[in-house]
């Protein structure tokens, strides 16, 4: 009888081990596959503020830079290398946070650098673009909503409040999701993006220039679309913590899925900033 139970303790133990191999390649797997989707996004980022510095050389050209104007052109060149030298090494999704503080960092120069080309103030420093940090920093914060959601201040460059104020579709910044061929606005690409989020917006974090309920979602693990499960404002292990799933079955960052009491971030009155903080 001993036996028997011994044999049937063995096996038992090979079935747990054997699954649990499986189950840690499949997860690294994912990892892996969601990592490099993320790093051909910031790829594209990179790619796109290059094509601007680009532009800071026609801008420049036969124009005598004062101290300032010389440091915001340095800056701007600076960034860009470090953006690109970083993404040539990434290793892990932590990475991926440090081009993007570059870009972000560069971006701003780069607007400085124009200002005083064109004999304007300098630009005070804000938040990236919601709709697309690719668009560079904001310059005011405008109620936003998709369609079933609610309204909630989103800091906007001049040509997407434009858009917004007109009646017009903002120009959103979509990136490649799960299958590797979906394209979903970034706020509801899930947890993968977390860091790629905070390099653009981490810094922000209290200054009052980010609205409370889209800098939490990101300090939280990404900004919903079925992704990150653990409860806001409380206990990571997923316990009772006053604020339901941050996403859950398809819930963005603005709602429409499992988000509290109203679906999403931005859905309801499930989330403020008591909830978040």
């Amino acid at each position: 009888m001993g036996a028997v139970f011994l044999i049937i303790l063995v096996v038992l133990g090979t079935i747990f081990f054997v699954s649990y191999r499986k189950e840690k390649h499949r997860k690294k797997e994912l990892a892996d596959a969601e990592l490099r989707q993320v790093t051909k996004t910031a790829e594209e980022d990179v790619t796109s503020f290059g094509e601007e510095v680009a532009e800071l050389d026609i801008l420049t050209a036969g124009v005598e830079l004062d101290t300032g104007g010389s440091q915001d052109y340095k800056q701007a060149l600076d960034s860009y290398d470090v953006a690109k030298e970083t993404l040539d090494n990434v290793d892990e999704p932590s990475d991926i946070r440090h081009v993007t503080e570059a870009l972000e960092d560069g971006r701003y120069a780069a607007k400085c650098l124009r200002a005083r080309v064109d004999g304007k103030p300098l630009p005070v420093r804000r938040p990236p673009c919601f709709f697309n940090p690719q668009h560079g920093p904001s310059v005011e914060d405008i109620d936003w909503a998709p369609a079933g959601g609610q309204l909630r201040p989103v800091p906007v460059c001049a040509a997407d409040a434009e858009r917004v104020a007109v009646g017009a579709e903002p120009a959103v910044r979509k990136v490649v999701t799960g299958d590797g061929h979906t394209r979903r606005a970034y706020w509801e690409a899930g947890p993968a993006y977390a860091e790629y989020n905070r390099g653009y917006f981490n810094s922000y974090a209290g200054s009052g220039l980010l609205p409370g309920v889209l800098m939490g979602s990101m300090m939280f693990g990404g900004m919903g679309g079925g992704g990150w499960d653990g409860n806001v404002g409380g206990d990571a292990t997923g316990g009772d913590a006053g604020g339901g799933d941050a996403g859950g079955d398809g819930g963005g960052f603005f709602g429409g899925g499992d988000g509290g009491d109203g679906g999403g971030l931005f859905g309801g009155d499930g989330f403020d900033l008591g909830d978040i903080f």
